[in-house]
């Protein structure tokens, strides 16, 4: 498939020679409205979604996800802001209770109080406890929707304007595929519109904070990231990139501790502000960070695609080892891995460097820290997907292995249609006539050879319709659970290995200022 045209036109030709004018006429009408179309057609495919089941459903006593969103907001609108953290007889922190920092409580209260408002039923307190009606399903998927749009889709726009800035008439076609890589993310769908969580607000607040370094507004960065990282603890996943790539920025200034100095007190001030109702005593700070450092559920759980649970078939690890040294095994193999990256970057920072350091942080997050769920590979997934033009064979790699690692859990969620239908259109849009995508990241391809490529392909379909249709042996009940956690855990090394040493073979530029480019 490739592009055709003149100086004067551009048209796009599919593999039989056919002018795909419909393209043609939506990436030249600008990038705005190339937006606000590919949003539109992804908004009802995440409707479509939200039409299947969500995760617990039908499911006491606990039910699932569903149920613990739900029941934040049923506390966070029928008890004071101080008792949202604090075990109780009106809040038992056993059922569901809030495990998220303040920005996740203050979200809950929000959309509690438009479910209310519309609803009373679903969230009054104690008598909601597994309430599952139809209105109140619809309401629920609306909020995650709304969600999308207030935040996830301006941080895409805002990403994409800064990233490509005026493009020619040769790359208006890349920006429409590009926007539809980042709205149309099959896993962040299946888990926020299927499963039912928020990531799309944190992801969101990053994808802005990422938006806001590549155009030189490090403070606005640093607010925005501060936000996700208030929203959900595991937008920590990042923290090691934006601090070597800012730290590096500043150290290359007039005044680098002038610069580090602004940068913190920007960091405090929005922490400040999100925290200022615990602030009011040190029992009510540390009530809120004992609910978000869950150690006590151990090093994993379930079948998660990381190098613990993965090496745990020949180690087991919680066996040998107690808690707290697992905590603190993990804790030093989680710096050690990200460390070359904080390295190069804190070296030499560019553009391109900081996404692959964020790539290859939260890659060292998800393969080596504590209490790893399969709903995380969503932290690697989100740099891949603003690297995906640069290193288009990772990306698409990365994405259907990321899918491959939570099939099961889509599974016992009733969605395995939705999770084959966005699987197709993923490689249907990825492979869209017209791209002029770099193939740098090829290196990946070349080095596993055509004949390995196809091979892990095969396999990786066969799993699909083994674990569809065979039952595992009695004695080894979750046997292709550990096939597939194992398989997806190869090629994550392999692509965290091989974007490490992409990082560090970048050109180091011998002057930062505020990019003109993406380098």
């Amino acid at each position: 498939m490739k592009g055709k045209g003149t100086s004067d036109t551009v048209s796009v030709v599919d593999g039989d020679g056919n002018q795909c004018c419909w393209w043609w006429w939506l990436v030249h009408k600008g990038t705005t409205t190339t937006f606000l179309i590919v949003g539109l057609f992804a908004l009802l495919v995440r409707a479509a979604v939200s039409l299947h089941p969500y995760s617990g459903f039908a499911n006491p006593p606990k039910f699932g996800d569903y149920e613990a969103q739900r029941h934040w907001m049923e506390i966070t609108i029928n008890l004071p802001i101080q008792e949202w953290y604090r075990n109780s007889t009106s809040n038992d922190l056993s059922y569901w209770g809030l495990d998220y920092p303040p920005l996740t409580a203050y979200q809950s209260f929000i959309h509690g109080l438009f479910l209310r408002f519309v609803h009373p039923e679903s969230v009054s307190l104690f008598t909601s406890r597994g309430h599952e009606s139809y209105l109140g399903k619809l309401l629920m998927r609306w909020t995650v929707l709304s969600s999308d749009l207030l935040i996830l889709f301006p941080a895409v726009l805002y990403f994409v304007i800064v990233r490509y800035g005026q493009p020619s008439r040769s790359r208006k076609s890349d920006i429409g595929w590009h926007i539809a890589m980042l709205l149309l993310n099959p896993c962040l769908i299946l888990i926020d519109h299927g499963h039912f969580q928020y990531n799309c607000i944190s992801l969101g607040f990053t994808i802005g904070a990422v938006a806001g370094v590549l155009s030189g507004k490090d403070l606005v960065a640093c607010v925005l990231y501060c936000l996700a990282l208030n929203h959900k603890q595991m937008s920590a996943y990042f923290a090691p990139a934006f601090f070597s790539h800012l730290l590096g920025k500043c150290l290359r200034r007039k005044h680098p501790l002038l610069e580090v100095s602004k940068l913190g007190f920007y960091v405090l001030g929005t922490f400040a502000a999100l925290w200022w109702p615990y602030l009011y005593s040190k029992d009510s700070i540390l009530e809120v960070l004992s609910r978000l450092a869950p150690f006590e559920r151990g090093i994993f759980e379930d079948y998660v695609a990381n190098f613990w649970c993965a090496s745990s078939i020949i180690i087991k690890w919680k066996r040998l080892f107690t808690p707290e040294s697992l905590r603190l095994l993990s804790l030093i193999a989680t710096v050690i891995t990200c460390l070359p990256s904080m390295i190069q970057q804190i070296k030499s920072p560019s553009n391109r460097g900081f996404l692959y350091g964020m790539l290859n942080c939260s890659f060292a997050f998800y393969l080596f820290s504590f209490q790893v769920h399969e709903k995380s590979i969503l932290l690697p997934l989100l740099p891949a997907s603003l690297l995906a033009m640069e290193e288009p064979f990772i990306f698409k790699w990365f994405m259907q292995f990321a899918m491959l690692s939570m099939f099961p859990l889509i599974c016992r969620d009733g969605l395995v249609v939705p999770y084959f239908a966005l699987l197709a259109l993923f490689i249907l849009i990825f492979d869209a006539p017209g791209q002029q995508r770099v193939k740098e990241g090829n290196y990946l391809y070349n080095y596993l050879g055509a004949t390995t490529v196809r091979l892990v392909l095969f396999c990786y379909f066969i799993l699909h319709i083994v674990y569809l249709t065979v039952n595992p042996p009695e004695k080894y009940p979750f046997l292709f659970e550990a096939i597939i956690m194992n398989v997806c855990f190869s090629q994550f090394v392999l692509v965290t290995l091989g974007c490490n040493i992409k990082q560090w073979v970048l050109n180091k530029p011998t002057k930062l200022e505020v990019d003109k480019k993406f380098i």
